[in-house]
C-alpha cells in the first residue's frame, strides 16, 4: 500500500470521501490535464474494436461534446488520441486541436513499419500540436509484433522528430514490452490504460510484477486510464480497482503517473465525473505536489506541453 493511503481512509463512506477529495483539490486551485481522450467522426459500422454492446459509442464525438464533459469536471486541458489507425484521422485531430485551447496535444498514428517512415514522420511531426504516435499492439495477431525489426526501425525514428510513443497493449504483452523499451533507452514512452490488467478476474499477478519491472525504466510514464472498462461495466467499484491503482502508484510513483479519462470509451462503464472522482479519492492523501504531478505535471513533462 502507498505509504500515505491509510486503511481508515479506504473504509470511509464513498460519497464523503469524494466530497472531501474534491474540496481539497479545489482549495489548491484545480488545474487538470486529461492525458487521454478521443474524438471521432462515426461512419457505420465503425472501427473493428467497436464491438456489440458498444452502441452508445456509435455516433460522432466532436469538440463540443468534449467541452461539455470537461467543463463540468473542471478539466483545463486534454490530449486527444487516435482511434482509426490512419494518417487522415491524425491530420483531422491536429486540425481540431489547432482550432481551440482545450486540446493541448495530439497522439496520432503513423505507418511505423513503412520503409518511408522517416519522410512520413517529418510531415506528421510538423502538424500543429503533434506530440506522440501510437500503434495498437493489442490488435495485432502476432503477440511478438512489438519486437519486429521493421516496427522498431520506425520507433527508432521518432526521437529525431521529438515525438513520444504511446504503448497500447494487453497484460499478456508486458514481457515483450519490457524488451522493446530496452531497445530504445532514449525514447519517451507513455503506457496507456495501465497495460489493461485482468481486473474482471481480480488477477494481480503476473501483471503487478511486470509493471514493477517496466517502471524501473525511467523513460516510461503511465496513464491512470482505461481501467473501468477492464472491470465489469455494471458492477465495478472503487474497491475492485484500488489494488491496481495502488500497484501503479508504488511502481511508477506520482512522478511518472498521469490522469486520463479514456472518454468517451469510459462511458461504457462510468460517467466522466465518476471516473475522475475515483482517481481523486485514490490520490486524496498524497501530498499537494504529488497530486499536481498526477493531474497536470506528468502530462506536461511526458508530452512536452507548455505549462498552463
Amino acid at each position: 500500500m502507498h505509504p500515505r493511503i491509510s486503511k481508515s481512509f479506504l473504509n470511509r463512506n464513498w460519497f464523503s470521501a469524494v466530497f472531501f477529495a474534491i474540496l481539497k483539490v479545489f482549495d489548491m486551485g484545480f488545474i487538470c490535464i486529461d492525458a487521454h481522450q478521443h474524438l471521432w467522426r462515426y461512419l457505420p459500422p465503425g472501427p473493428a474494436w467497436m464491438a456489440d454492446g458498444m452502441e452508445v459509442l456509435r455516433r460522432d464525438f466532436f469538440l463540443g461534446d468534449l467541452r461539455a464533459v470537461t467543463v463540468e469536471a473542471g478539466v483545463t486541458g486534454t490530449i486527444v488520441v487516435e482511434t482509426e489507425r490512419t494518417v487522415e484521422e491524425t491530420e483531422w485531430l491536429s486540425e481540431v486541436a489547432a482550432s481551440n485551447d482545450l486540446i493541448r496535444g495530439v497522439v496520432g498514428w503513423a505507418p511505423l513499419t513503412s520503409s518511408t517512415i522517416e519522410r512520413q514522420l517529418e510531415r506528421i511531426a510538423s502538424l500543429p500540436k503533434m506530440k506522440a504516435i501510437r500503434h495498437p499492439i493489442h490488435d495485432e495477431v502476432d503477440d511478438d509484433f512489438i519486437l519486429r525489426d521493421d516496427f522498431n526501425q520506425g520507433v527508432a525514428a521518432l526521437k529525431q522528430f521529438n515525438l513520444g510513443y504511446d504503448i497500447l497493449i494487453l497484460e499478456k504483452h508486458l514481457a515483450q514490452t519490457i524488451q522493446f523499451v530496452d531497445l530504445h533507452p532514449d525514447q519517451v514512452f507513455i503506457l496507456d490504460h495501465v497495460a489493461k490488467p485482468r481486473i474482471r478476474d481480480r488477477a494481480l499477478s503476473p501483471w503487478k510484477e511486470h509493471m514493477r519491472e517496466l517502471a524501473r525504466r525511467p523513460n516510461v510514464y503511465c496513464k491512470l486510464s482505461g481501467m473501468v472498462t477492464e472491470d465489469d461495466w455494471h458492477t465495478w467499484s472503487y474497491d475492485s480497482l484500488y489494488p491496481y491503482i495502488e500497484s501503479v502508484l508504488e511502481a511508477f510513483t506520482p512522478r511518472r503517473l498521469m490522469f486520463g479519462s479514456d472518454w468517451p470509451v469510459v462511458t461504457l462503464a462510468a460517467s466522466y465525473g465518476r471516473w475522475m472522482d475515483t482517481v481523486l479519492v485514490a490520490i486524496r492523501q498524497l501530498t499537494e505536489n504529488e497530486r499536481e504531478r498526477i493531474l497536470t505535471g506528468t502530462a506536461i513533462e511526458a508530452y512536452g506541453l507548455e505549462s498552463p
